[in-house]
């Protein structure tokens, strides 16, 4: 059992981000402060989604998360 993950609140968080996501662009810790997930637990899914296409980064320095439309279909 210990293997077992929480996959629920994983989706939670996701569906969280990319809502946000979905209107326009944020930084981490804009998300994290809407979302009201952790700095790291934002961080660490938003590592998630862009390896899977679904969010990308722009900028340098503090980057802003933007949904691809990958991540807009799949809200859709």
């Amino acid at each position: 059992l210990k293997n077992i993950r929480n996959v629920h609140n994983g989706l939670v968080a996701r569906t969280k981000i990319l809502a946000l996501l979905e209107k326009q662009g944020f930084n981490a810790s804009k998300i994290a402060q809407e979302s009201a997930l952790s700095y790291g637990v934002v961080m660490h899914h938003l590592r998630l989604l862009k390896n899977e296409g679904t969010v990308a980064r722009k900028g340098s320095g503090r980057y802003v998360w933007l949904a691809t439309g990958l991540g807009q279909k799949r809200l859709g």
